[in-house]
């Protein structure tokens, strides 16, 4: 097979867009160990260079480690960086876990903890004693969502992966190049629970718990679909959602999607996920510029082109910054300019 990689020769302005219009709150990165003085220094850098106002780190760990990632972070840079808590699911057999795990969490926040964050192993990997697989509506883990309902903190969610791992790994998969370079990542009905399954079970946390707030990540797998997506956010108002690792999503639909952003411009928040500050400017010019064709920056998540939403300054500083503010304690509002 010969090699295909065509240059496009349309002619249409460009705007690269290195630096976010205002400054931003990204609710979803991760640094796995508590950086040294040199590590932090070279955060602040490439924050400052793109205006990142606050960093939340959701690898904050629990107990003895969260207080560590604690202190190398927001104690070294107040406002700069916020922490959030994970669970621990050892030891779930046991009567008490749920009451432990909450008391836990209830620790962690005293401790400096933002926020809770629950990785995709919850539905994928994490088994009980008995070797089943533990759902995400679990009623083990009630006392852990209820109890972040009282601490007044969000819970951000990451449950299943993108509906095509579950689609047949054939032609017609628009994530075939993905699947066939990561062949891991690859699911099934059995595999360990059908995607369908999976995502019902996380809502039913969400209803269930109509007083926590949940930041469903990844648009929560719904960016191909967002008449779904705003349907299941009108049923559940408690649900808010991040942007983190499907640009090339929302990117491909700009009309689509600028009503999508408009309408629930309340209720979505900026991330980006994996920390790579060369990747940024790409969401910054989607969301700001009315740019068109431009490439995504890594092909094998998606070989289509992007398009730039246009986005109102009033929506932009929701999106970058006031959604955040309100829903995550300890973040310094003095770091992002007053709304007119």
């Amino acid at each position: 097979m010969e090699a295909f990689e065509p240059i496009s020769t349309l002619v249409v302005p460009e705007n690269p867009t290195p630096r976010a219009r205002y400054p931003f709150v990204d609710v979803h990165s991760h640094q796995w160990r508590p950086p040294d003085e040199a590590a932090l220094q070279e955060l602040l850098d490439a924050m400052d260079a793109m205006n990142m106002g606050t960093m939340v780190n959701l690898s904050g760990g629990s107990g003895e480690g969260l207080r560590a990632m604690v202190a190398a972070m927001e104690g070294r840079r107040p406002g700069r960086f916020v922490v959030f808590a994970n669970l621990d699911f050892e030891g779930i057999d046991d009567p008490d876990w749920g009451r432990n795990a909450a008391d836990q969490l209830s620790a962690d926040v005293e401790s400096g903890a933002r926020g809770l964050k629950i990785f995709k192993n919850l539905g994928l990997s994490v088994q009980d004693g008995s070797g089943a697989r533990v759902p995400v509506d679990d009623p083990r883990l009630d006392a852990v969502w209820a109890r972040a309902g009282d601490l007044g903190i969000p819970v951000l969610i990451h449950s299943a992966d993108p509906r095509q791992f579950w689609m047949p790994h054939d032609s017609t998969n628009e994530k075939w190049l993905e699947l066939k370079l990561r062949p891991r990542r690859k699911r099934s009905d059995t595999d360990p629970a059908p995607f369908e399954q999976i995502i019902e079970e996380q809502h039913n946390v969400f209803r269930k718990h109509p007083e926590t707030v949940f930041i469903n990540a990844h648009l929560g797998w719904f960016g191909n679909d967002l008449g779904t997506l705003g349907r299941l956010m009108d049923e559940m108002p408690n649900m808010y959602v991040g942007i983190g690792a499907v640009l090339y999503e929302f990117g491909r639909q700009p009309r689509a999607a600028r009503t999508f952003f408009e309408e629930y411009q309340d209720r979505v928040l900026f991330g980006k996920d994996s920390w790579a500050p060369e990747e940024y400017p790409y969401y910054f010019r989607t969301l700001e510029t009315a740019d068109e064709y431009f490439d995504y920056y890594r092909k094998y998540h998606a070989m289509w082109k992007l398009y730039g939403l246009d986005l109102p300054d009033p929506v932009l500083r929701k999106l970058y910054y006031e959604n955040a503010l309100r829903i995550i304690p300890g973040l310094d509002p003095s770091l992002f300019p007053t709304a007119n």
